[in-house]
Protein backbone atom coordinates (compact mmCIF):
# COMPACT_ATOMS: atom_id res chain seq x y z
CA UNK A 1 0.00 0.00 0.00
CA UNK A 2 1.18 3.61 -0.51
CA UNK A 3 2.02 5.40 2.23
CA UNK A 4 -0.03 8.81 3.02
CA UNK A 5 2.37 10.88 5.27
CA UNK A 6 3.74 12.74 2.07
CA UNK A 7 0.39 13.88 1.21
CA UNK A 8 -0.96 17.28 2.46
CA UNK A 9 -3.50 17.77 5.59
CA UNK A 10 -5.88 20.51 6.79
CA UNK A 11 -4.81 22.23 9.49
CA UNK A 12 -6.44 22.42 12.19
CA UNK A 13 -9.04 25.50 12.89
CA UNK A 14 -6.88 26.88 15.23
CA UNK A 15 -3.64 26.76 13.97
CA UNK A 16 -0.83 29.86 12.19
CA UNK A 17 -0.24 28.19 9.02
CA UNK A 18 -4.16 27.91 8.06
CA UNK A 19 -5.07 30.15 4.94
CA UNK A 20 -8.26 28.42 4.90
CA UNK A 21 -9.43 29.48 8.69
CA UNK A 22 -11.77 32.37 9.49
CA UNK A 23 -9.41 35.32 10.97
CA UNK A 24 -10.70 38.59 13.08
CA UNK A 25 -11.02 41.53 11.12
CA UNK A 26 -8.06 43.11 12.60
CA UNK A 27 -5.82 40.47 11.72
CA UNK A 28 -2.71 40.49 9.18
CA UNK A 29 -3.97 40.71 5.24
CA UNK A 30 -7.02 41.53 6.00
CA UNK A 31 -7.32 44.85 7.16
CA UNK A 32 -8.56 46.09 3.88
CA UNK A 33 -11.10 44.90 3.57
CA UNK A 34 -13.55 48.21 4.81
CA UNK A 35 -11.55 50.01 1.65
CA UNK A 36 -12.28 47.13 -1.29
CA UNK A 37 -16.06 47.23 -0.37
CA UNK A 38 -16.11 51.34 -0.56
CA UNK A 39 -14.36 51.09 -4.10
CA UNK A 40 -17.06 48.38 -5.12
CA UNK A 41 -19.70 50.23 -4.21
CA UNK A 42 -18.74 53.34 -6.01
CA UNK A 43 -18.15 50.99 -9.08
CA UNK A 44 -21.74 50.13 -8.43
CA UNK A 45 -22.91 53.68 -8.12
CA UNK A 46 -21.08 54.05 -11.57
CA UNK A 47 -22.84 51.56 -13.27
CA UNK A 48 -26.20 52.07 -12.27
CA UNK A 49 -25.88 55.48 -13.43
CA UNK A 50 -24.59 54.78 -16.73
CA UNK A 51 -27.58 51.76 -16.98
CA UNK A 52 -30.31 54.62 -16.13
CA UNK A 53 -28.32 57.17 -19.04
CA UNK A 54 -28.65 54.27 -21.46
CA UNK A 55 -32.74 53.96 -20.48
CA UNK A 56 -33.11 57.57 -20.53
CA UNK A 57 -32.36 57.85 -24.36
CA UNK A 58 -34.21 54.76 -25.03
CA UNK A 59 -36.79 56.54 -23.49
CA UNK A 60 -36.11 59.94 -24.90
CA UNK A 61 -34.64 59.53 -28.65
CA UNK A 62 -34.35 63.58 -28.89
CA UNK A 63 -32.79 63.88 -25.83
CA UNK A 64 -36.17 66.14 -24.40
CA UNK A 65 -38.13 65.95 -21.59
CA UNK A 66 -39.64 62.84 -20.83
CA UNK A 67 -43.08 62.40 -22.48
CA UNK A 68 -43.14 65.33 -25.04
CA UNK A 69 -43.52 63.75 -28.85
CA UNK A 70 -40.53 63.93 -30.92
CA UNK A 71 -39.80 64.61 -34.80
CA UNK A 72 -39.31 61.05 -36.16
CA UNK A 73 -36.23 60.02 -38.59
CA UNK A 74 -37.17 60.14 -42.15
CA UNK A 75 -35.99 57.02 -43.86
CA UNK A 76 -33.17 57.10 -46.31
CA UNK A 77 -33.89 57.38 -49.21
CA UNK A 78 -32.64 54.40 -51.69
CA UNK A 79 -30.28 55.97 -54.52
CA UNK A 80 -31.08 55.19 -57.92
CA UNK A 81 -29.54 52.60 -59.87
CA UNK A 82 -27.29 53.38 -62.68
CA UNK A 83 -24.98 51.19 -64.25
CA UNK A 84 -22.37 52.42 -66.42
CA UNK A 85 -23.44 51.76 -70.60
CA UNK A 86 -22.50 48.24 -71.57
CA UNK A 87 -22.40 46.99 -67.86
CA UNK A 88 -24.73 43.78 -66.98
CA UNK A 89 -25.22 42.42 -63.53
CA UNK A 90 -23.76 39.33 -64.31
CA UNK A 91 -20.35 40.62 -64.03
CA UNK A 92 -20.20 41.17 -60.41
CA UNK A 93 -18.51 38.27 -59.31
CA UNK A 94 -20.06 38.42 -55.66
CA UNK A 95 -23.18 36.42 -55.38
CA UNK A 96 -24.73 37.80 -53.06
CA UNK A 97 -24.31 41.94 -54.39
CA UNK A 98 -24.78 40.37 -57.43
CA UNK A 99 -28.32 39.03 -56.52
CA UNK A 100 -28.90 42.63 -54.16
CA UNK A 101 -28.09 44.92 -57.57
CA UNK A 102 -30.54 42.53 -60.05
CA UNK A 103 -33.27 43.16 -57.38
CA UNK A 104 -32.76 46.91 -57.23
CA UNK A 105 -32.80 47.08 -60.88
CA UNK A 106 -35.72 44.84 -61.12
CA UNK A 107 -37.37 47.12 -59.03
CA UNK A 108 -36.61 50.52 -60.56
CA UNK A 109 -37.28 48.62 -63.76
CA UNK A 110 -40.87 47.84 -62.81
CA UNK A 111 -41.02 51.31 -61.15
CA UNK A 112 -40.30 52.96 -64.82
CA UNK A 113 -43.02 50.38 -66.30
CA UNK A 114 -45.52 51.53 -63.84
CA UNK A 115 -44.95 55.26 -64.61
CA UNK A 116 -44.99 55.36 -68.31
CA UNK A 117 -48.48 53.10 -68.62
CA UNK A 118 -49.83 55.74 -66.03
CA UNK A 119 -48.63 58.27 -68.42
CA UNK A 120 -50.24 56.36 -71.66
CA UNK A 121 -53.15 56.20 -69.81
CA UNK A 122 -53.84 59.35 -68.62
CA UNK A 123 -53.00 60.71 -72.94
CA UNK A 124 -55.14 58.57 -73.74
CA UNK A 125 -58.10 59.63 -71.38
CA UNK A 126 -57.23 63.45 -72.36
CA UNK A 127 -57.16 62.18 -76.52
CA UNK A 128 -60.54 60.43 -76.03
CA UNK A 129 -61.69 59.09 -79.27
CA UNK A 130 -58.70 60.24 -81.19
CA UNK A 131 -56.07 58.00 -79.63
CA UNK A 132 -54.40 55.72 -81.19
CA UNK A 133 -55.24 51.99 -80.86
CA UNK A 134 -53.51 49.86 -78.14
CA UNK A 135 -50.54 47.82 -79.37
CA UNK A 136 -50.46 43.98 -79.65
CA UNK A 137 -48.70 42.61 -77.01
CA UNK A 138 -45.93 39.81 -78.19
CA UNK A 139 -46.30 36.41 -77.87
CA UNK A 140 -45.06 33.19 -78.90
CA UNK A 141 -48.64 32.56 -81.20
CA UNK A 142 -48.19 35.91 -83.15
CA UNK A 143 -44.24 35.60 -83.63
CA UNK A 144 -44.59 32.06 -84.89
CA UNK A 145 -42.47 30.88 -87.88
CA UNK A 146 -44.33 30.97 -91.07
CA UNK A 147 -44.79 27.13 -92.16
CA UNK A 148 -45.25 26.62 -96.23
CA UNK A 149 -47.85 24.04 -95.29
CA UNK A 150 -50.25 26.69 -93.90
CA UNK A 151 -53.47 25.82 -95.50
CA UNK A 152 -55.84 28.41 -97.46
CA UNK A 153 -59.50 27.39 -97.69
CA UNK A 154 -59.18 29.17 -101.07
CA UNK A 155 -56.89 26.62 -101.99
CA UNK A 156 -58.02 24.54 -105.11
CA UNK A 157 -55.23 22.01 -104.56
CA UNK A 158 -56.37 21.21 -100.56
CA UNK A 159 -60.06 21.38 -101.63
CA UNK A 160 -59.23 18.08 -103.93
CA UNK A 161 -57.15 16.58 -101.73
CA UNK A 162 -60.37 17.06 -98.96
CA UNK A 163 -62.65 15.63 -101.44
CA UNK A 164 -60.38 12.93 -102.25
CA UNK A 165 -58.85 11.46 -98.82
CA UNK A 166 -59.91 9.00 -96.28
CA UNK A 167 -62.50 11.36 -94.29
CA UNK A 168 -64.58 12.39 -97.48
CA UNK A 169 -66.91 9.95 -97.38
CA UNK A 170 -67.69 11.09 -93.19
CA UNK A 171 -68.45 14.74 -94.43
CA UNK A 172 -70.27 13.85 -97.55
CA UNK A 173 -72.66 11.88 -95.69
CA UNK A 174 -72.09 8.59 -97.25
CA UNK A 175 -71.39 6.84 -93.86
CA UNK A 176 -71.94 7.42 -90.18
CA UNK A 177 -69.03 7.15 -87.18
CA UNK A 178 -69.34 3.87 -85.02
CA UNK A 179 -66.35 3.94 -82.66
CA UNK A 180 -64.69 1.25 -80.91
CA UNK A 181 -62.81 2.13 -77.79
CA UNK A 182 -60.09 -0.40 -75.91
CA UNK A 183 -56.60 -0.14 -74.31
CA UNK A 184 -53.40 -2.04 -73.55
CA UNK A 185 -53.60 -5.73 -71.99
CA UNK A 186 -54.93 -5.84 -68.46
CA UNK A 187 -56.08 -2.18 -67.51
CA UNK A 188 -56.57 -0.62 -64.43
CA UNK A 189 -59.40 1.24 -62.88
CA UNK A 190 -58.37 4.52 -63.74
CA UNK A 191 -57.84 3.70 -67.14
CA UNK A 192 -61.03 1.98 -67.38
CA UNK A 193 -63.15 4.84 -65.92
CA UNK A 194 -61.45 6.94 -68.96
CA UNK A 195 -62.94 4.47 -71.12
CA UNK A 196 -66.06 4.69 -69.78
CA UNK A 197 -66.72 8.78 -69.60
CA UNK A 198 -64.93 8.57 -73.10
CA UNK A 199 -67.65 6.23 -74.58
CA UNK A 200 -70.15 8.83 -73.01
CA UNK A 201 -68.79 11.81 -74.14
CA UNK A 202 -68.76 10.15 -78.41
CA UNK A 203 -71.83 8.97 -79.15
CA UNK A 204 -72.11 5.25 -80.93
CA UNK A 205 -68.87 4.31 -78.96
CA UNK A 206 -68.47 0.58 -77.75
CA UNK A 207 -66.03 0.05 -75.04
CA UNK A 208 -64.12 -3.46 -74.97
CA UNK A 209 -61.46 -4.77 -72.87
CA UNK A 210 -58.50 -6.64 -74.72
CA UNK A 211 -56.40 -9.49 -72.99
CA UNK A 212 -53.55 -10.10 -75.22
CA UNK A 213 -55.19 -9.95 -78.50
CA UNK A 214 -52.48 -7.95 -80.71
CA UNK A 215 -54.03 -4.93 -82.47
CA UNK A 216 -52.99 -6.58 -86.19
CA UNK A 217 -56.13 -8.92 -85.38
CA UNK A 218 -58.71 -6.78 -83.47
CA UNK A 219 -58.13 -4.30 -86.88
CA UNK A 220 -60.21 -6.97 -89.53
CA UNK A 221 -63.08 -7.43 -86.45
CA UNK A 222 -63.72 -4.14 -86.55
CA UNK A 223 -63.80 -3.84 -90.20
CA UNK A 224 -65.90 -6.54 -90.62
CA UNK A 225 -68.35 -5.09 -87.64
CA UNK A 226 -68.48 -1.94 -89.80
CA UNK A 227 -66.59 0.03 -87.13
CA UNK A 228 -64.70 3.39 -88.60
CA UNK A 229 -62.94 4.18 -85.83
CA UNK A 230 -60.39 2.50 -83.33
CA UNK A 231 -58.85 4.30 -80.03
CA UNK A 232 -56.57 2.61 -78.25
CA UNK A 233 -55.66 4.14 -74.72
CA UNK A 234 -52.18 2.98 -73.52
CA UNK A 235 -51.14 3.17 -69.52
CA UNK A 236 -48.00 3.21 -67.88
CA UNK A 237 -47.91 2.31 -64.35
CA UNK A 238 -51.81 2.49 -63.54
CA UNK A 239 -51.35 6.57 -65.76
CA UNK A 240 -53.03 6.65 -69.06
CA UNK A 241 -49.79 8.22 -71.16
CA UNK A 242 -50.96 7.00 -74.62
CA UNK A 243 -53.55 7.52 -77.11
CA UNK A 244 -53.69 6.12 -80.82
CA UNK A 245 -56.70 6.80 -83.22
CA UNK A 246 -56.40 4.51 -86.86
CA UNK A 247 -59.44 5.59 -89.13
CA UNK A 248 -61.05 2.13 -90.82
CA UNK A 249 -60.57 0.39 -92.87
CA UNK A 250 -57.47 2.71 -95.03
CA UNK A 251 -56.16 4.71 -92.09
CA UNK A 252 -54.31 6.51 -91.74
CA UNK A 253 -53.43 6.08 -87.68
CA UNK A 254 -52.25 8.61 -85.37
CA UNK A 255 -50.65 8.10 -82.45
CA UNK A 256 -50.46 10.68 -79.28
CA UNK A 257 -48.71 10.95 -76.07
CA UNK A 258 -51.14 11.50 -73.43
CA UNK A 259 -50.83 14.10 -70.23
CA UNK A 260 -52.72 16.08 -67.70
CA UNK A 261 -55.57 13.23 -67.11
CA UNK A 262 -58.59 14.47 -64.97
CA UNK A 263 -61.30 12.37 -64.56
CA UNK A 264 -64.89 13.85 -64.29
CA UNK A 265 -64.99 13.28 -60.48
CA UNK A 266 -61.33 15.43 -60.49
CA UNK A 267 -62.50 18.67 -61.64
CA UNK A 268 -63.54 21.45 -59.16
CA UNK A 269 -67.10 22.32 -59.66
CA UNK A 270 -70.40 24.29 -57.75
CA UNK A 271 -72.46 21.14 -56.81
CA UNK A 272 -72.98 18.11 -58.44
CA UNK A 273 -76.64 18.56 -59.79
CA UNK A 274 -76.43 18.19 -63.78
CA UNK A 275 -72.67 17.39 -63.78
CA UNK A 276 -73.34 14.47 -66.15
CA UNK A 277 -73.78 14.34 -69.42
CA UNK A 278 -76.74 13.63 -71.76
CA UNK A 279 -77.09 11.86 -74.76
CA UNK A 280 -77.73 14.22 -76.94
CA UNK A 281 -75.20 14.52 -79.81
CA UNK A 282 -72.31 17.14 -78.85
CA UNK A 283 -71.04 19.96 -81.07
CA UNK A 284 -67.42 19.89 -82.26
CA UNK A 285 -64.83 22.84 -82.32
CA UNK A 286 -61.76 22.94 -83.74
CA UNK A 287 -59.39 25.75 -82.56
CA UNK A 288 -55.72 26.57 -84.79
CA UNK A 289 -55.14 23.68 -87.09
CA UNK A 290 -53.57 25.47 -89.40
CA UNK A 291 -51.11 23.66 -91.50
CA UNK A 292 -51.78 20.66 -94.08
CA UNK A 293 -50.51 18.83 -90.87
CA UNK A 294 -52.88 19.84 -88.36
CA UNK A 295 -55.60 20.18 -91.16
CA UNK A 296 -55.52 16.04 -91.66
CA UNK A 297 -55.20 16.19 -87.46
CA UNK A 298 -58.31 18.30 -87.31
CA UNK A 299 -60.64 16.01 -89.71
CA UNK A 300 -59.42 13.07 -88.02
CA UNK A 301 -60.95 14.12 -84.41
CA UNK A 302 -64.21 15.51 -86.39
CA UNK A 303 -64.74 12.30 -87.94
CA UNK A 304 -65.39 10.46 -84.58
CA UNK A 305 -68.56 12.48 -84.06
CA UNK A 306 -71.81 12.33 -85.99
CA UNK A 307 -72.34 15.07 -88.91
CA UNK A 308 -75.10 17.13 -87.42
CA UNK A 309 -74.88 17.90 -83.92
CA UNK A 310 -78.66 18.04 -81.29
CA UNK A 311 -78.17 21.78 -80.43
CA UNK A 312 -80.76 21.08 -77.65
CA UNK A 313 -78.33 19.15 -75.56
CA UNK A 314 -75.98 22.24 -75.50
CA UNK A 315 -72.66 20.22 -75.20
CA UNK A 316 -69.14 20.91 -77.03
CA UNK A 317 -66.16 19.10 -76.87
CA UNK A 318 -63.65 21.25 -77.91
CA UNK A 319 -60.06 20.42 -79.65
CA UNK A 320 -57.79 23.05 -78.99
CA UNK A 321 -54.26 23.41 -80.80
CA UNK A 322 -51.93 25.65 -78.80
CA UNK A 323 -48.08 25.12 -79.38
CA UNK A 324 -48.68 22.05 -80.70
CA UNK A 325 -50.41 20.78 -77.63
CA UNK A 326 -54.03 19.54 -77.90
CA UNK A 327 -56.10 20.09 -75.28
CA UNK A 328 -59.94 18.28 -75.07
CA UNK A 329 -62.49 19.92 -72.93
CA UNK A 330 -66.33 19.13 -72.71
CA UNK A 331 -68.65 21.45 -71.44
CA UNK A 332 -72.24 22.25 -71.19
CA UNK A 333 -73.30 26.08 -72.07
CA UNK A 334 -76.62 28.19 -71.00
CA UNK A 335 -77.20 31.27 -72.17
CA UNK A 336 -77.78 33.83 -69.63
CA UNK A 337 -78.65 36.56 -71.50
CA UNK A 338 -77.82 38.44 -74.83
CA UNK A 339 -74.10 38.66 -73.43
CA UNK A 340 -73.07 36.29 -70.94
CA UNK A 341 -73.22 32.34 -71.61
CA UNK A 342 -72.33 30.15 -68.37
CA UNK A 343 -69.94 27.33 -68.96
CA UNK A 344 -69.90 23.53 -67.11
CA UNK A 345 -67.58 21.56 -67.55
CA UNK A 346 -68.70 17.74 -67.76
CA UNK A 347 -65.49 15.90 -68.16
CA UNK A 348 -62.84 14.50 -68.42
CA UNK A 349 -60.24 16.33 -70.05
CA UNK A 350 -56.98 15.93 -71.25
CA UNK A 351 -54.01 16.90 -73.08
CA UNK A 352 -52.47 15.28 -76.04
CA UNK A 353 -49.17 15.52 -78.36
CA UNK A 354 -49.08 14.29 -81.77
CA UNK A 355 -46.07 11.81 -81.87
CA UNK A 356 -46.16 10.57 -85.35
CA UNK A 357 -49.08 10.00 -88.14
CA UNK A 358 -48.69 6.86 -90.55
CA UNK A 359 -50.64 5.44 -93.69
CA UNK A 360 -53.14 2.90 -93.54
CA UNK A 361 -54.00 1.61 -90.36
CA UNK A 362 -51.57 0.29 -87.36
CA UNK A 363 -48.32 -1.58 -88.44
CA UNK A 364 -45.50 -0.61 -86.05
CA UNK A 365 -43.72 -2.96 -88.18
CA UNK A 366 -43.76 -2.48 -91.86
CA UNK A 367 -46.15 0.78 -91.72
CA UNK A 368 -45.37 3.65 -93.85
CA UNK A 369 -45.35 6.87 -91.88
CA UNK A 370 -46.36 10.71 -93.31
CA UNK A 371 -45.06 12.36 -90.20
CA UNK A 372 -42.55 11.44 -86.87
CA UNK A 373 -41.96 13.95 -84.57
CA UNK A 374 -38.10 14.29 -83.84
CA UNK A 375 -37.26 16.20 -80.73
CA UNK A 376 -34.00 16.82 -80.97
CA UNK A 377 -34.77 18.42 -84.96
CA UNK A 378 -37.69 19.95 -84.76
CA UNK A 379 -37.88 21.78 -81.54
CA UNK A 380 -35.09 23.80 -81.86
CA UNK A 381 -36.93 26.93 -82.41
CA UNK A 382 -39.67 27.68 -80.06
CA UNK A 383 -41.52 29.98 -82.52
CA UNK A 384 -42.20 26.56 -85.30
CA UNK A 385 -44.67 24.71 -84.93
CA UNK A 386 -46.15 21.69 -87.36
CA UNK A 387 -49.88 21.77 -86.52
Amino acid sequence: MRSLAGRWRRPPPGSGSGGVGLRPPGSGCGGGSAELSERSRGRLGVRKMVAEGKSRKRREPGGGAEGEPQPQPEPAAQPEVAFPPGFSVSEIKNKQRRQFMFQRWKRARRQEQLAARKKRRKEREALGDKAPPKPVPKTIENQRVYDETTVDPQDEEVAFDEATDEFSSYFNRESSPKILITTSDRPRGRTVRLCEQLAKVVPNAHVYYRKGLALKKIIPQCVARDFTDLLVINEDRKVPNGLIISHLPNGPTAHFKMSSVRLAKELKRKGTKGTKPTEHIPEVILNNFSTRLGHSIGRMFASLFPYDPQFIGRQVATFHNQRDYIFFRFHRYIFRNEKKVGLQELGPRFTLKLRSLQKGTFDSKYGEYEWVHKRHEMDTNRRKFHL
